[in-house]
């Protein structure tokens, strides 16, 4: 490589590093126009992965600022430590109780300011005074057609019972566990061979579509949590949200889906 010795060379030199130094400023301050999300997982990350794709390819038109587990070594981690997303570790069980654990989380959250708090699977019950705080902010998927099956072993619960479908419901958080008004659901049939493993799976398949959708929504400004109403384009969704079935036996639920862009 020679050696850079003459003015005009140290000149041009000059020049392109101003160029590039104006470009990365340009390109932050587009950057920070963007919207900002969190998400909190506590596992696997599968839906946090299905995000992760959806802002890559623009189809969520938003940044993730960071990623939040309260388990530490967690796949999800690795899967933001993967796509360079910002990523920490507030483990639960170093704090002596829920509301020590809820004050630490929203400090951290308060610190980032983001426009949209995504629950991923994360397997904690907050607090009324931390979902308070960020009311109409924030969102999480739950894998039943709620109001039914509420918690966990949603899905041999729906077998045990004869259920003929299954499915997910994401919905605002509100203080009353998976009980805050739905924003979408989309069902699966459950056959005579599933188990509750077999379910799951087939209803993961409807997670990773509906969430980022959900997400997209909510960042285009097309989604709210109005006086307990959720709002879609300006018109007030039904009590199980807008449904999203792929069942022949529902030919008409999705016939009035709202515009996607």
């Amino acid at each position: 490589m020679s050696a850079i010795s003459t003015p005009a060379q140290i000149h041009n030199l000059a020049l392109i590093c101003a160029n590039s130094h104006d470009r990365r400023i340009m390109s932050d301050k587009d950057d920070s126009k963007k919207s900002s999300i969190v998400v909190l997982i506590s596992g696997s990350g599968s839906n946090l992965q299905a995000i992760i794709d959806a802002c890559q390819s623009e189809k969520i038109a938003a940044d993730i600022a960071m990623v939040i587990s309260n388990r530490p070594n967690v796949l999800g981690l690795q899967r933001a430590e993967q796509a360079g997303i910002p990523h920490s570790c507030i483990d639960h069980t170093q704090f002596a109780s829920r509301e020590a654990f809820d004050q630490a989380l929203n400090e951290r959250l308060e610190t980032i300011n983001p426009d949209m708090i995504v629950l991923a699977g994360f397997m904690r019950i907050l607090t009324p005074s931390f979902v308070t705080n960020f009311h109409g902010k924030m969102v999480n998927i739950h894998p039943s057609l709620l109001p039914k099956y509420p918690g966990l072993n949603t899905h041999q619960r729906a077998i045990d019972d004869g259920e003929r479908q299954a499915g997910v419901t994401v919905h605002f958080v509100t203080a009353e566990l998976d009980g805050g008004p739905a924003i979408i659901q989309a069902a699966v049939d459950i056959e005579d061979n599933d188990d509750a493993k077999s379910l799951a799976a087939k209803v993961l398949i409807e997670e990773h579509t509906i969430y980022p959708r959900v997400i997209s929504w909510f960042i285009d400004g097309r989604l709210s949590l109005t006086n307990g109403k959720v709002m879609l384009d300006n018109e007030i969704l039904p009590p199980h949200g807008f449904h999203s079935f792929k069942d022949a036996s529902q030919p008409n639920a999705d016939q009035h889906a709202p515009n996607e862009h």
